[in-house]
């Protein structure tokens, strides 16, 4: 199953983790406390971080969604994380040399594709989270004035090791973009280069697109 090599990884953490762009869903969501202002052209780590928290503080302000609610979890992710996401870069870095031979059209649909696959993925592993789930930013080791940094982070859980997460950021006109994550050794974007380099082979652009979709009708 394409894609399938990666998934155990994402399913461990990735609830707590940033990709994807897209409209959020509104409404369905419980009130909760006062979110942390997102600055996207403040420092790299001072942005992830109120981004992550804020997102983490919305699961555990939402009964339903610590519950493991995917349309409560979904709703959050797309309104939380994906506005702070370049799905776009992400896409194309993960289709590499057979982004350019894509049409306008089939870009767009790949675009639209794989984010579909992230949503589903993540807001599948948001039903990890729990009261005590904890995100800590490691010391910011980049140059301030850089265009692209690293951020690093770890994520706790009870009764259970923390896990390392480290997030690809660039500068933007409208301040910091996640694109790429890594975890415990494990970038998405090659991760998935490779994956997707495999079904373009097989099957074409169409039909990496084709799987994809076919991955939300299971």
């Amino acid at each position: 199953m394409i894609f399938s090599r990666y998934l155990p990884n994402l399913n461990r953490f990735a609830g707590l983790c940033l990709l994807g762009a897209a409209l959020c869903l509104g409404g369905g969501l419980t009130a909760r406390a006062a979110e942390r202002p997102v600055d996207a052209k403040a420092s790299p780590e001072v942005f992830l971080g109120a981004v992550a928290n804020n997102m983490l503080d919305a699961v555990k302000a939402d009964p339903k969604a610590l519950q493991g609610d995917t349309d409560h979890i979904t709703a959050i992710v797309r309104q939380y994380a994906l506005p702070y996401v370049d799905m776009n870069k992400t896409t194309r870095l993960a289709a590499g040399r057979y982004w350019r031979q894509a049409s306008g059209q089939q870009q767009a649909d790949l675009v639209k594709a794989f984010t579909g696959t992230l949503i589903r993925t993540y807001s599948g592993a948001f039903t990890r989270v729990t009261p005590s789930t904890v995100i800590t930013l490691l010391p910011f080791r980049g140059e301030a004035s850089a265009d692209d940094a690293v951020v690093r982070t770890t994520v706790s859980q009870p009764n259970g090791s923390p896990i390392g997460v480290d997030y690809r950021l660039e500068k933007t006109s409208d301040g910091w973009k996640v694109y790429d994550l890594n975890v415990e050794g494990i970038w998405l974007i090659q991760n998935y280069r490779n994956q997707f380099a495999e079904e373009i082979n097989r099957s074409g652009v169409d039909g990496l697109i084709k799987a994809l979709n076919a991955q939300g009708k299971r």
